[in-house]
């Protein structure tokens, strides 16, 4: 089937160059030899003998939550506008695609400058993009989350949770208890730090248990 299909080929730009009034020898010659490497081609690639078969896109491997996607539900909320760009923002990061995270953060921002969930889940996703470190750009979208929300509790949170996840214990340890002491007692969200506080000091256990001996 392959070898009639080139045959036919050769055909209309036979037909085509008469029809043109092009047919002379330099365009027998050009089309000759255009045809030839066509066909050394064919046979030296081209697999006729075998069937058609269409090949599946390439699976993309799916990634788990981050930290801050299990979190964020309950420290900020599931049904209001942010949820809805960090939802988005959530799939692309599971797939892998962490610069399309970004701008989809970015593009809600655009709409909602003063929405402080928003910054947050920018400084996560930039944190994301750049494999864990906490970068300038990170920092300064937190603390733009700290200052349009002040008494808010995620802002806080999220940045130690940032800081944790880089080694800077000492740090995210200090955000989180002073967190922890300006809390109302009832605030639903104290077991959530309580228990970060308690993977802080297993993590720093076992960072020491690491580390080499002195002689």
């Amino acid at each position: 089937m392959g070898w009639l299909l080139m045959i036919a080929l050769a055909g209309l730009v036979f037909v085509a160059l008469w029809r043109i009034g092009k047919f002379d020898k330099a365009a027998l010659q050009f089309l000759g030899a255009g045809l030839l490497v066509a066909m050394a081609g064919y046979a030296w690639q081209g697999s006729p003998g075998l069937s058609g078969a269409p090949v599946p896109p390439p699976q993309r491997e799916t990634l788990p939550d981050s930290a801050f996607a299990s979190d964020r539900g309950q420290m900020l909320g599931e049904f209001d506008t942010a949820a809805r760009w960090l939802t988005i923002a959530d799939s692309f990061h599971r797939s892998g695609d962490t610069r399309n995270a970004v701008g989809v953060i970015r593009a809600g921002l655009r709409e909602h400058p003063r929405d402080a969930d928003l910054w947050v889940g920018l400084g996560n996703a930039l944190i994301l993009h750049a494999d864990g470190m906490m970068t300038p750009a990170a920092e300064l979208a937190f603390q733009r989350a700290a200052k349009i929300a002040p008494d808010h509790p995620g802002p806080k949170f999220f940045y130690g949770l940032a800081l944790a996840q880089g080694g800077k214990f000492d740090e995210a340890e200090a955000i989180w208890r002073d967190l922890l002491a300006n809390a109302p007692a009832d605030a639903e969200w104290r077991p959530m730090v309580e228990e970060r506080l308690a993977m802080l000091g297993q993590a720093r256990a076992a960072s020491a248990g690491m580390a080499p001996q002195p002689q």
